[in-house]
Parts: structure tokens; sequence; C-alpha cells
């Protein structure tokens, strides 16, 4: 919906917000307000200051604006899935939620995201805005165009529309893959007895051919081990591909590795199973 375009006599960057929150848009670019207002450069950004520490406004990346309605002022700005998908859109990138945001879309309870983790396929840097956290992980360009499809995407709708989230079989692969950013090896084997069921096993082999083999493994045996085998056995001619066993947890420190006794293998994934996996149940 086009905004109303201003007098410049008139010109008032309150007025331009306030308007912007009629037409339900609770955001805005440097580009339009200077557009709407017709004011100079420099007075747009006294004015844009002042609102600012009025606590309107928030800024998460340079040259877009979140505008704050009092709701919002406590955690200094609005849950993120009401501005990830225009602040993407403003800066030219494709992404999706996923990780622990994800997870607990579609269902797993112990997921008390404390981080808004969004996959994307460029460098981005993590911010803090409030009391919100965002967190950018980085996949390949190939592997991230080849399932950042919608056939493997869902949507999450807040009062601001809608924004792109992982589906159950990319969340499942995203977390084996990142797991240390999803609560480590026993976080993820949560996610897996919490949501495992709900993957098309299909789907989840046609995905999984994007990632590493050995995350693809490592998510095989998680799922194995809360009882979800047909998603398991979707995922075991991965197997095939692997030459060598690689551990369950690779963030096991070497040195407590040589420390520790020998570890038990596991055929029919090729790993060593070098941490017990805790589940609740």
């Amino acid at each position: 919906m086009s905004i109303i375009a201003y007098d410049m006599g008139m010109a008032s960057l309150e007025q331009f917000v306030d308007d912007r929150l009629i037409h339900g848009r609770a955001h805005f670019s440097r580009e339009e307000a200077l557009d709407a207002l017709g004011l100079k450069p420099e007075a747009l950004a006294a004015a844009l200051t002042r609102l600012m520490k009025k606590r309107r406004l928030a800024n998460p990346r340079h040259g877009f604006y979140l505008i704050l309605r009092p709701e919002d002022q406590i955690a200094g700005a609005p849950d993120p899935v009401r501005w990830i998908d225009p602040l993407m859109k403003y800066q030219g990138h494709d992404y999706r939620i996923s990780l622990l945001r994800a997870a607990a879309f579609h269902g797993s309870s112990h997921q008390a995201a404390m981080v808004f983790q969004v996959v994307v396929p460029k460098q981005l840097r993590d911010f803090e805005i409030g009391r919100h956290r965002l967190q950018f992980i980085y996949q390949t360009p190939k592997a991230f165009a080849q399932v950042n499809q919608t056939d493997y995407l869902d949507k999450m709708k807040s009062d601001a529309g809608f924004a792109k989230v992982a589906g159950v079989e990319l969340t499942l692969l995203d977390c084996a893959r990142y797991f240390h950013k999803a609560g480590g090896i026993n976080g993820v084997a949560q996610i897996a007895k919490d949501i495992g069921a709900k993957a098309d096993p299909s789907a989840l082999a046609k995905a999984a051919a994007a990632y590493e083999n050995s995350s693809v493994r490592r998510l095989g045996y998680l799922l194995d081990q809360a009882g979800h085998v047909r998603q398991a056995n979707a995922l075991e001619p991965f197997v095939k591909k692997a030459k060598t066993a690689v551990p369950l947890d690779p963030s096991v420190k070497p040195l407590i590795e040589l420390l520790a006794k020998p570890h038990e293998k596991d055929a029919k994934w090729k790993l060593v199973i070098n941490e017990p996996v805790e589940i609740d149940f």
C-alpha cells in the first residue's frame, strides 16, 4: 500500500511513522523516508536520532528502521519474526529461519530459543537489538540454492505478515549440520525425538543430498535412537557413500578422547559413539 506523500512545509518524521503504523507497516528504509518527506539527508538523520532517543525507533541495520509500539519498548524491538522478511529483502538476501526457533515452531517444546537463528548463503554479522539476539548461519550458496525451495519451507505468521521458516526436514538437517548452535548433540537428539515423526521420509532424503554426509549419518543415528524408523531408514543409503567412521560428537576434544576408554562403534551409521545421547521422553 502506498504511503501518503508529505508536504515539505509540514514534513514530520513522526507523522510519517504514525502513518506507517496505520497502514500496518512497522518498518521503513531511509530511502523511503527521504522520498516521502522531502528532507535533506542531514535533517532526516537528526530526526531519526531524536526518535531513537525517544525509543520510538530501533535501527537493526544501516538504513533500516523499526517502529516501536509501546509494547515493544520494554524489549527494545519487536519479535524478529515480524521484521526479518522486510529486512532481508531490503538487504537483498534470501534466508530461512531455522535451528532452535524453527524447532520450537514445529513443536519441540524443549526449545526455549534465546536466539533467533537465520540460515543465509552469505557471511553476515550477528547482532543484538534490545533483548533480541540474531545469529546468521552461513550455508554455501550451492547447497542453500538446492534446499531453500518452497517444497522444503514453511511460513511463520505474525501480525506483520509471513516469514520463511525451514520445514521439518530442513530444520532437522540444519540442526544436525550446525549442531554446535543447536544445543550440541544432546540438543539435536531432543529435537529429533520431538519433531522427527513429522518429517516426510522421501523429502528428508532428497534434501539431505545437499548436506555433508557425516551430518546426515548423525541425524540418521539420532532418529533411530528416538524410534523414528521410517525417517531414519530414508537416510541409510547415505552410509554407503561414507569411507570412514566419524565421531558422533566432533566437539569432544582429542585429548579427552585419548584418555577415555575405547568407544563403541555403530556399524549401521559408521559412527564412533563418543558421547552418550540423553533424551527426555
